[in-house]
């Protein structure tokens, strides 16, 4: 009998010795030419933890993850990454640099280049593309893309153009190139968006295993696979924080049912 890839950890278990979140968002507001997208919102993820973020089309999730990752400013509040680093103050680049890694609802690799090609350069993030490729890894760097290959199942694909990749394919090895480098807070827009059932299923293995080693955000529209993941949920609506709590507790939210669930 073989073993399985992953080792699942009780969710009770994900959870200790994280008194002190990883990620402090608190009173931020943001507006746009008037338009309020976030109004006094105050969220705080564990370190370790998986939490997904739900809610209605224009509730404020990608402004959200704009400000974490110091695409948008916003107005007052403060982004506190791992008790001392307030994001506010540093660039996307810097913020990428200190650990957190984000990947977007479509898929963003470079289609013309190989999948190993593509976790290379994610890997070495300081350098031009081009200088990466003409670079050489050393051991330990080739051993860290091996491992992304296997655990994202695209050992087969690593000498494949990206842009030959199926969808879902796509979506894995932009995951892997957030992976490969060790981010310990990782932002996921609709990671399961385009997937097959398959490919679904496993991706919410992948997160689960990856819960403890790393802190997970994932915004997700799909109630299925967010029952498979959820430790936490936060319902975002009108760019505030509506509910807040297991996925059970937030389901059972009479405000949730009416603006979000529906009867």
């Amino acid at each position: 009998m073989t073993e399985p890839l992953f080792t699942q950890p009780h969710p009770a278990d994900r959870h200790r010795d994280r008194s002190d979140p990883v990620l402090l968002l608190d009173n931020i507001n943001v507006s746009f030419d008037g338009f309020k997208a976030l109004t006094n919102l105050s969220l705080e993820i564990g370190v370790g933890e998986l939490r997904c973020v739900i809610g209605p089309n224009g509730a404020g999730k990608t402004t959200l993850m704009d400000v974490i990752t110091g695409k948008t400013r916003p107005d007052n509040g403060r982004v506190m990454y791992d008790q001392s680093t307030d994001l506010t103050s540093l660039s996307p680049v810097e913020i990428a640099r200190i650990g957190i890694g984000r990947k977007f609802q479509k898929p963003t690799v470079f289609e013309v280049l190989t999948v190993f090609e593509n976790l290379e350069i994610a890997l070495k993030t300081d350098k031009s593309v081009w200088a990466c490729l003409r670079s050489r890894l050393n051991g330990e760097q080739q051993d860290r893309i091996d491992e992304v290959l296997k655990l994202l199942r695209l050992g087969p694909e690593r000498f494949r153009p990206a842009g030959l990749l199926s969808h879902g394919q796509k979506q894995f090895l932009e995951i892997g190139m957030l992976l490969v480098q060790d981010p310990h807070l990782l932002l996921l827009d609709e990671p399961a968006a385009g997937m097959t059932d398959a490919e679904t299923e496993y991706t919410a293995e992948l997160f689960r295993s990856l819960a403890g080693q790393h802190s997970l955000m994932v915004v997700e529209h799909d109630m299925g696979f967010v029952e498979t993941i959820a430790d936490h949920v936060t319902v975002l609506h009108q760019g505030q924080v509506l509910a807040e709590g297991s996925l059970r507790e937030v389901q059972a939210n009479e405000q949730v049912i009416e603006v979000y669930l529906g009867r």
